[in-house]
Order: structure tokens, then C-alpha cells, then sequence
């Protein structure tokens, strides 16, 4: 099975790169993901979620040379998060969970980027994702199906 998560949104605070003891760069940074919509009350309401980003390589390299906090990004890649026994020989994928210093749960999830795509300016607003009857079809030859 393959799974693959699309996060477009604007970086919570500016990128930072370190090495891992091989020399292979590896860089890490937040993102918020947002959607407002209308209650049944007509009350406005936000939806903020946070994602800890890590990106590997040369890729890890430009983002953190060209991102910044503010920065509105395009991420492609798959979901990462604490790691326990499932059936069998396998794992499941859960999210981090802890308790803030409010006292409140917090939990968070985190991404190993695939692809990085910088979309705006900083401060500018992200575009528009379309639906999936507007989106063009992938170009995906038949052979790179993982299924």
C-alpha cells in the first residue's frame, strides 16, 4: 500500500538545516494548514493545524536557503508520527500526543516531504487548491502505479 499527503500552507517559523553524521543535509520547519467555513449558527470559524516538516538532501538545502517564516509552500510527501505494534508484524502510524504546559492534549503529526513547492512570496496567501474536477490529470505512466 502507498499513502500520500498534499499540505498547502505557510511556514510557521524560518527553516533550520543540520547534518546527520554522514554529512546528508536534513532540514526541518513548521507549516499551518487553515479552512474557514460557516457554522450552523452563521458564526464564522478557523481551523488551524500544525505539521512539523522534515526535508531531506539538496531539496532540504534550498528550502532552507529560500524559505522563511511566513513563506507559503506546496508539500507533497507521506505522514510520520510515533510508531506502534499493529497486527502481526506490522506498525501503525499514530499521531505524537503530550499534554502542554496549559494543561490542554496536543497532538501533532509529521511529514517527510517528497516535493517542496515554494507558491508565494511571504505573507502572500496561498492559492486556491483546486477541487478534483478541476484538477488536470496526472502525467503517470502506467508502469509507476504502485498498485
Amino acid at each position: 500500500m502507498y499513502h500520500k499527503i498534499i499540505l498547502v500552507g505557510h511556514l510557521g517559523r524560518d527553516p533550520e538545516m543540520r547534518y546527520t553524521p554522514s554529512g546528508q543535509p536534513v532540514t526541518t520547519f513548521s507549516v499551518a494548514t487553515s479552512r474557514r467555513w460557516t457554522d450552523s449558527d452563521g458564526q464564522q470559524r478557523d481551523e488551524t493545524v500544525w505539521w512539523n516538516v522534515t526535508v531531506w538532501g539538496k531539496q532540504g538545502e534550498l528550502c532552507n536557503q529560500y524559505l522563511s517564516k511566513g513563506r507559503a509552500v506546496l508539500i507533497e510527501g507521506r505522514i510520520g508520527g510515533d510508531r506502534m505494534p499493529g497486527a502481526g508484524n506490522s506498525e501503525q502510524i499514530v499521531p505524537h500526543v503530550w499534554q502542554g504546559q496549559d494543561g490542554q492534549p496536543r497532538a501533532r503529526f509529521d511529514v517527510t516531504a517528497l516535493t517542496v513547492r515554494f507558491i508565494g512570496a511571504r505573507g502572500v496567501e496561498a492559492p486556491e487548491v483546486l477541487s478534483p474536477e478541476e484538477e488536470p490529470p496526472p502525467d503517470i505512466a502506467e508502469n509507476e502505479i504502485p498498485f
